[in-house]
C-alpha cells in the first residue's frame, strides 16, 4: 500500500530546512541541521506541533498573498512554480506529525491530531477556493500551448488547474461554504476512523492458558505469543489482531471454537456498537462525498474520482469488474468445492464456516502439494531478506544501502539506510517492521520529504515503510512467512519508486502519479518470489546457513496459482463494495453489514455482526477511496511488465534500465498510457495476468 501523506493543499509540496522567526526552543521551527536534513525526531515531543503549524499556517499564507499581490503579470515561474513552494514549512511539519501518528501514536498524539486537522482543512480550502489565485493560475493555463512548455512543465501546469477546479474554486455563494464545510468533516472523519479501528485493535486479546488449546500452531506462534503474555504480566499465551498473531492462528489452530472467536474479533473492528462502532462514520463520509461531487457536477463520488484515473469513467470500471469476475469465478467455485469436499472428509461441518476456510485450504494445499509454508519461514530470516532485496535493488538498478549513523529515530525498531547510486545520494530509507500497540496494522510506504530539483536545488526524499512482521523471539531471529516476504517485496517496490524518482517539481514526482498506476512498481516485485535465481541468493536457514532446497522452490511455484480465483474473486468483491458506497445517490440506511453484503460476492455463509466495511481504512481514511480496484488494475499491468524481465532474464540490466528511465523516475510527469507504452511498446496486454493466474481457459470465453 502506498500512503499517501495528508498533503495540504491538491499538490504535494516539499520539505524546506529553512528556519521560521520565532520558537527557538521548537524543533520543529528551526533549521534541521541533521543528516540529509532529516527529521530530528528525539527533540519532537507532542506539545511543538501545535504552536509549529499554527506559525506555518501564517507564513504560508504570507507566500499566498505574495503570488496574489505581484504586481508581475502571470507566469509558469512566478504562480505555479510559486505555489509549489509556498507551504514548504507547513508541509514538512505535517509530514512528520502525520507519519508518526500512523506508526507510532498515543491519545495525547491523537488528540492534537483531531483538533489541528480542521484548521489545516481550512487552510488548504483558503488556497484552494481562492478566486484571485485562480485567476492567475487560470491565466497562465490559458496561454500554456504559447509557452513553449517542457513535458513535465505542462503537467504540472495541467494539474494545478485542474486541483483548484476539482477543489470547488469555481463554486459560488452557500455551494462553495458548504463544499468547505464537508472538506473539513471528512478530514476529521478520516482520523477518526483510524483511530477507532486501531483502539478496536488492541482492545481484544485472547488469552489461552491450557496448552491443549495450541494444537497445530507451529511453534514459533506458541513462542511469540508466550512472550506477548511475558509483557503483559501474564500466564500462559496471548494472541492479538495484530496480523503475525491473528493470521497464523485461524490458519493452523485445531480448536475450531477459538478459531472462530479470533476471526469474528477481527472482522467486527469498528462493527462492535462501542465507542469505536464506524457505521456512522461511514454513512457520514460516503454522503459527504456524494454532496461533494454533486456540488462539482457529477453524479456520484466515483465519477469524480475516475475522471483523473487510467480507468476514466464508472462504466470503464463496471466493464473491468465483470471480465474479470467471469474470468475469475468459476476457478473461486471451484476452490470452494475442493476445499470444502477435502474438509469434509476430515469431519468437517458443511458448508464450510469463514473460520474454516484459511484452515482447511491449507491443509489440503499441503497435501496437495507435499509443501508445509511453516517449513519455509526458517530459510526467511529478516535481515536476510532484507539484504537479499538490497541485492536486488543493487544488481538491476547499481543502488547501495548502507546503514546510516547519526540519523535520528522514531523508534527504537527503526532502521536507517542511505541509499546510493555510485556515488549520488539517492535518498534515506526508513524500515519500521515489528508491530506495536502504537501502530496500525497493515503495511505501506510513505514519506518525511519528496524528492525535487527546483532552480537547480536538488532535494533527495525521505522514504518511510513500515510493516507489522513477526518479531524476535528470545534468541531467535524474526523470521518472516513467504507472504511476509511478498509483502516485503511490495511495499519496497513503492520505496523504490518514491527514491528513484528525479523530477524538477515535488507535486509530480516519485509515487504522485494516478492511484490505479501507483501499484505497479510495487507489485512488479512481488514477482521475484517466485524465481529460484532470486530466491537463492538470499534464502538461507538461519541456523544452519543451508541455501532454501530446489525442492521447496519448486513447490512454491507449484503452488502459485492454489486458490487463485478465490483469491482474486475477493480482492474483487472488495473493489466492487468501495464502487458501491462511492457511486451512491442517496445516503445509506440501516447497517454498513447489510450494504456491504448487497455488493460482496459471498462464496461462504454470512456472519452475523461481521464487517469489512467499518475496518476498511483503505478507503475511508488512506486514499484509495473508489480506487480499491486499483490494485487488480495495476496487476494486469505489472504481469504485463515482467513478462518482459523473464523474456530478457530476470536480472537483465537492460530492461531494468529502461524500466527504471520510463517508469521510476519520470513519477507523474506524463499520463501512466504514456509511461506504460514507452516501456512496453504497446498498450497494456491482459494475457500475461490471465496465464499467471491460471484463468486462461475460461478468460478465452469471456473476453472473446
Amino acid at each position: 500500500m502506498i500512503k499517501i501523506a495528508k498533503t495540504l493543499l491538491f499538490m504535494t509540496l516539499i520539505a524546506t530546512t529553512t528556519p521560521m522567526m520565532g520558537q527557538d526552543d521548537n524543533p520543529l521551527l528551526q533549521a534541521w541541521n541533521t543528516p540529509q536534513q532529516t527529521p530530528p525526531f528525539s527533540k519532537i515531543r507532542n506539545e511543538h506541533y501545535e504552536p509549529a503549524i499554527k506559525q506555518a499556517i501564517k507564513e504560508a499564507e504570507k507566500n499566498i498573498q505574495k503570488i496574489i499581490k505581484q504586481k508581475a503579470a502571470p507566469t509558469f515561474e512566478n504562480t505555479i512554480v510559486a505555489l509549489q513552494t509556498a507551504s514548504e514549512s507547513l508541509d514538512r511539519i505535517t509530514s512528520v506529525m502525520f507519519n508518526i501518528n500512523e506508526c507510532n501514536t498515543n491519545a495525547e498524539l491523537q488528540s492534537i491530531v483531531m483538533k489541528l486537522t480542521p484548521e489545516l482543512t481550512r487552510y488548504s480550502n483558503s488556497v484552494n477556493m481562492n478566486e484571485k489565485l485562480f485567476a492567475r493560475v487560470k491565466a497562465v493555463y490559458e496561454q500554456r500551448d504559447q509557452l513553449n512548455l517542457n513535458v513535465e512543465q505542462r503537467t504540472l501546469l495541467e494539474d494545478t488547474y485542474k486541483g483548484f477546479v476539482r477543489n470547488g474554486v469555481n463554486l459560488t455563494g452557500k455551494d462553495k461554504r458548504t463544499f468547505a464545510k464537508n472538506s473539513e468533516r471528512l478530514a476529521e472523519l478520516s482520523q477518526l476512523m483510524n483511530q477507532h479501528v486501531l483502539a478496536d485493535n488492541n482492545d481484544y486479546i485472547l488469552h489461552v492458558t491450557q496448552e491443549k488449546d495450541l494444537s497445530g500452531l507451529p511453534e514459533n506462534v506458541i513462542a511469540a505469543a508466550r512472550q506477548e503474555a511475558q509483557e503483559r504480566n501474564m500466564d500462559g499465551w496471548v494472541f492479538t489482531l495484530a496480523y503475525p498473531s491473528f493470521g497464523p492462528f485461524i490458519t493452523y489452530a485445531d480448536n475450531r471454537s477459538l478459531r472462530e472467536q479470533m476471526w469474528r474479533a477481527y472482522n467486527s473492528r469498528g462493527n462492535r456498537g462501542n465507542q469505536n462502532d464506524n457505521n456512522e462514520v461511514i454513512r457520514e463520509m460516503t454522503q459527504l462525498r456524494y454532496e461533494q461531487a454533486k456540488l462539482l457536477g457529477y453524479s456520484s463520488y466515483s465519477e469524480y474520482v475516475l475522471s483523473n484515473r487510467m480507468c476514466e469513467t464508472p462504466q470503464q470500471l463496471t466493464d473491468f469488474f465483470t471480465q474479470l469476475l467471469n474470468a475469475a469465478l468459476p476457478f473461486a467455485k471451484h476452490d470452494l468445492v475442493e476445499v470444502s469436499l477435502f474438509a469434509q472428509k476430515l469431519g468437517a461441518e458443511i458448508p464450510l464456516q469463514r473460520w474454516d476456510f484459511s484452515y482447511y485450504s491449507e491443509k489440503l494445499k499441503q497435501q496437495k502439494y507435499d509443501f508445509d509454508e511453516e517449513l519455509l519461514r526458517p530459510y526467511f530470516q529478516l535481515e536476510k531478506v532484507r539484504q537479499g532485496i538490497f541485492d536486488l535493488y543493487g544488481r538491476l538498478y547499481g543502488l547501495r544501502f548502507e546503514k546510516a549513523s547519526g540519523i535520528d529515530v522514531y523508534h527504537p525498531d527503526v532502521n536507517v539506510y542511505e541509499v546510493f547510486d555510485g556515488q549520488r545520494l539517492m535518498g534515506v530509507l526508513y524500515l519500521d517492521m515489528h508491530p506495536r500497540a502504537s501502530k496500525r496494522s497493515g503495511a505501506w510506504m510513505t514519506s518525511f520529504r519528496e524528492q525535487s530539483n527546483i532552480g537547480g536545488k536538488q532535494v533527495r526524499p525521505l522514504i518511510q515503510v513500515v510493516c507489522n512482521f513477526s518479531k524476535p523471539v528470545g534468541d531467535k531471529p524474526a523470521l518472516l512467512s513467504f507472504s511476509e516476504v511478498e509483502t516485503f517485496m511490495h511495499e519496497f517496490g513503492h520505496a523504490m519508486h518514491g527514491m528513484l524518482t528525479d523530477c524538477t517539481y515535488p507535486s509530480i514526482s516519485g509515487t504522485s502519479v494516478k492511484r490505479d498506476f501507483v501499484e505497479l512498481p510495487s507489485q512488479v516485485m512481488e514477482n521475484w518470489c517466485y524465481e529460484s535465481q532470486f530466491l537463492n541468493t538470499f534464502a538461507r536457514h538461519y541456523q544452519t546457513g543451508d541455501t532454501i532446497p530446489g525442492s521447496y522452490i519448486e513447490k512454491i511455484k507449484a503452488a502459485e496459482k492454489y486458490l487463485a480465483g478465490w483469491l482474486c474473486v475477493r480482492q474483487l468483491s472488495l473493489g466492487l463494495v468501495d464502487f458501491a458506497y462511492h457511486s451512491i445517490s442517496a445516503p445509506i440506511e440501516g447497517p454498513m453489514e447489510d450494504f456491504e453484503r448487497r455488493f460482496m460476492v459471498e462464496l461462504l455463509p454470512p456472519v452475523k455482526g461481521a464487517n469489512t466495511s467499518t475496518a476498511f481504512t483503505h478507503i475511508f481514511a488512506g486514499g484509495y477511496a473508489s480506487g480499491y480496484y486499483g490494485y487488480k488494475w495495476a496487476e494486469v499491468l505489472d504481469a504485463d511488465v515482467f513478462s518482459q524481465f523473464k523474456k530478457n532474464g530476470i536480472f537483465d540490466k537492460n530492461t531494468a534500465s529502461r524500466f527504471r528511465n520510463e517508469i521510476l523516475s519520470k513519477g507523474g510527469t506524463q499520463h501512466p498510457a504514456i509511461l506504460f507504452r514507452n516501456f512496453m511498446g504497446r498498450d497494456p496486454n491482459i494475457e500475461a495476468f490471465l496465464i499467471r493466474s491460471g484463468f486462461e481457459e475460461e478468460a478465452k470465453n469471456a473476453f472473446e
